[in-house]
């Protein structure tokens, strides 16, 4: 993919979660159109892949076909649900370490000419990507050496989110990252009182702003219309 270091620095952004299924690929989605519509060209990497199998499409795909991205990138892929370094283990799969993750991650950059690269994560900050317990967060630290990294994190809106979303902010600054907001990956078309409650109580809890609330079922729209809405969902110009 060429060499990462010849090329002006990237804008790197992690797209981490609280957990599995909150919708980090529905936000990277949404946040690419964003950045696009901000005039910035837009790269999306996904290090690990599991749950798909040979031939069906993956999170990068989904990203593509709404966001409309022509450069998507997945390092990884592994056919069983788990975490990846669980389906590794399963299946016998080598997984390479997170410091190579970065550089493929770096390198797709270059390949693609982005200014901005979104990574998404694999479930939430503390799940392991290779078997020297590497996380995104350690894919992080490794691209800063080609650009700064900033990190997004994608959180559920109910009951319970207040602790998780803490818990993965704080560890996102334990790692000595750049945490820039929280988003609520799917906002319910009637949300109840805990919903409601979060939604003002997530910028105190966490310290950070809720830079986009992305309503429910957002995936399945028409990727013209999803193109067309994404834009209204955030809460920064």
């Amino acid at each position: 993919m060429g060499n990462p270091e010849r090329q002006q620095q990237p804008r790197f952004v992690l797209v981490t979660g609280t957990d599995t299924g909150v919708g980090k690929t529905i936000t990277t989605a949404a946040l690419a159109v964003w950045h696009r519509r901000a005039g910035r060209r837009v790269a999306v990497v996904k290090p690990s892949q599991t749950g798909v199998g040979p031939g069906e499409p993956g999170d990068v795909d989904v990203v593509r076909r709404l966001a409309d991205v022509e450069h998507g990138y997945e390092l990884l892929r592994l056919p069983e649900p788990l975490a990846p370094e669980s389906a590794a283990l399963r299946s016998g799969a080598v997984l390479p370490p997170v410091a190579e993750l970065a550089e493929r991650t770096a390198a797709a950059a270059v390949a693609s000419g982005a200014d901005v690269l979104l990574v998404e994560g694999a479930g939430g900050v503390a799940v392991r990507l290779d078997r020297d317990g590497g996380t995104v967060l350690q894919v992080g630290k490794a691209l800063r050496a080609y650009g700064p990294v900033e990190v997004v994190v994608v959180a559920r809106a109910g009951l319970g989110t207040l602790n998780h979303a803490a818990l993965s902010v704080a560890a996102v600054r334990t790692a000595g990252l750049h945490a820039v907001g929280v988003v609520i990956g799917a906002w319910p078309a009637v949300p109840d009182l805990a919903a409601t409650v979060n939604r003002e109580d997530l910028p105190r809890i966490t310290g950070l702003a809720l830079v986009a609330a992305i309503p429910a079922g957002a995936g399945a729209l028409p990727p013209e219309q999803f193109r067309h809405r994404a834009p209204s969902w955030f809460a920064v110009p």
